[in-house]
């Protein structure tokens, strides 16, 4: 197997393959929009064609650079919030050790909350080693990266001096606005550009995802490839797992399914479910509309929400991802007392037995009225994580048109902000301050 394959055999018993074909039509017009920018949100469609147009000179930039944090840190802070951080931990997490054997610096990240604790135990962490952060924002003032940024870099500045840590800080920004922009033209920072047609959670195949990626030791050149793989058989139409994901769960929407749950076999795919989650959520929740994303990681939450997918209210469907072939060969061994029951087991391979998991739970929740869908990741490569961001990418964006709102906007976004500006009385929130006062 050379990609990635999506399997809908246990959804036909309870929405008919007539069903999910009925929208085809309707997604390769939506696929077309797509490719061609005639739909909602066409102002953000740098992402559709960018794994083939991503340029070999922007890739060895991005090698160069993330050999020189290697090659000089022992840490390296990745700062960013959402699609800012979440493709980079996705992809890292899944390629990486499980235990945090590092080939290369240690990749942190901040900027993704604004804990307290959590932040003074980064500084602290951080404390005597020599490190180095990459800082991603188009306009620099975001609160939480901005927070983290600021602390950071005072810490790094009164460790090594303004003039080196200049050297070690990295800026992912706008081309030519914004605060962060100034700020490293100011201080001589190396910059990478966030393309202003391409939003965050679309990002990680831009230098937001590709040079935290690097950083950690794994091959970004493997990666982009195999992301361009899937956008030319897409493009082209040799591949239509993409309209097929996209139709069949929004036929299964239009059925009552209203929420859907991303489940994975392996506990390195935990932050894969974190971005799709983004992806889906921000794109798809809008004008009251919208499949709920929600994920567990298998077979851990069958011992706490396993019941409640089982034998819960019947609006869910489930999409697994199940990895094909593992890095690693574990053996059950046999055991002269058997006091555990396990000899049944023995000779085989923990992935047999995780892979037969798998198996009994899709087809117990089938049988209880959970529709399945089934992705195939052939192993955990560069390569074919490029394939699966690129399917989940170009799916979200059919799957939005289906659903007629803008995937490509987050309107809906800004309203926490405003109240919390308002409370924390920033300047030029003074209507908003009084107004907010009022309430409490």
């Amino acid at each position: 197997m050379e990609k990635i394959q999506v399997n809908i055999k246990d959804v036909l018993s309870m929405v008919p393959q007539a069903n999910i074909d009925s929208l085809k039509g309707c997604a390769a017009t939506s696929l077309s929009k797509l490719v061609d920018g005639t739909g909602l949100g066409n102002d953000f469609l740098g992402w559709v064609k960018l794994p083939g147009e991503v340029s070999a000179e922007l890739l060895e930039d991005i090698v160069a650079t993330a050999a020189s944090l290697r090659s000089n840190c022992e840490a390296v802070v990745c700062i960013g919030i959402g699609g800012s951080y979440l493709g980079a931990k996705a992809v890292i997490e899944a390629l990486g050790n499980s235990f945090g054997r590092h080939n290369g610096p240690e990749v942190l990240f901040a900027g993704q909350n604004i804990g307290e604790d959590y932040l003074y135990e980064l500084q602290e962490h951080l404390q005597g080693r020599r490190f180095g952060i990459i800082v991603i924002s188009k306009s620099g003032t975001t609160t939480e990266p901005a927070i983290a940024f600021r602390l950071l870099k005072e810490q790094l500045e009164k460790a090594v001096g303004r003039e080196e840590a200049s050297k070690l800080i990295v800026a992912i920004t706008d081309a030519k606005r914004g605060a962060l922009r100034t700020l490293a033209t100011t201080e001589g920072y190396k910059t990478f550009v966030i393309p202003d047609n391409v939003g965050g959670r679309f990002s990680v195949l831009t230098p937001v995802g590709l040079l935290p990626i690097a950083v950690a030791g794994y091959d970004v050149k493997a990666l982009v490839a195999g992301a361009a793989e899937m956008e030319s058989a897409t493009l082209e139409g040799r591949d239509t797992s993409a309209i097929e994901y996209a139709c069949t769960r929004n036929a299964l929407y239009r059925a009552g399914k209203k929420i859907e749950i991303l489940v994975n076999y392996n506990p390195k795919l935990h932050f894969v479910s974190e971005w799709w989650k983004q992806l889906y959520g921000e794109s798809e929740g809008k004008d009251h509309k919208g499949i709920f994303p929600a994920s567990v990681d298998n077979s851990t939450d069958l011992h706490s929400m396993g019941q409640w997918i089982q034998d819960g209210e019947r609006t869910i469907f489930e999409t697994v991802l199940s990895v094909e072939e593992q890095h690693h060969t574990v053996v059950i061994p046999t055991d002269a007392d058997n006091l555990d029951g396990l000899n049944y087991l023995a000779g085989k391979r923990v992935d047999q037995v995780n892979k037969m998991a798998e198996l009994g739970t899709r087809l117990a929740h089938v049988d209880g009225g959970v529709p399945n869908l089934r992705i195939t990741i052939p192993t955990l490569s560069e390569k074919y994580l490029g394939q699966l961001i690129y399917f989940f990418e170009v799916a979200c964006g059919i799957s939005g048109y289906i659903l007629d709102v803008n995937p490509f906007n987050q309107p809906g976004v800004e309203d926490y902000k405003r109240n919390m500006f308002a409370l924390l009385e920033k300047p030029g929130y003074e209507k908003e301050t009084e107004a907010i006062k009022s309430r409490l």
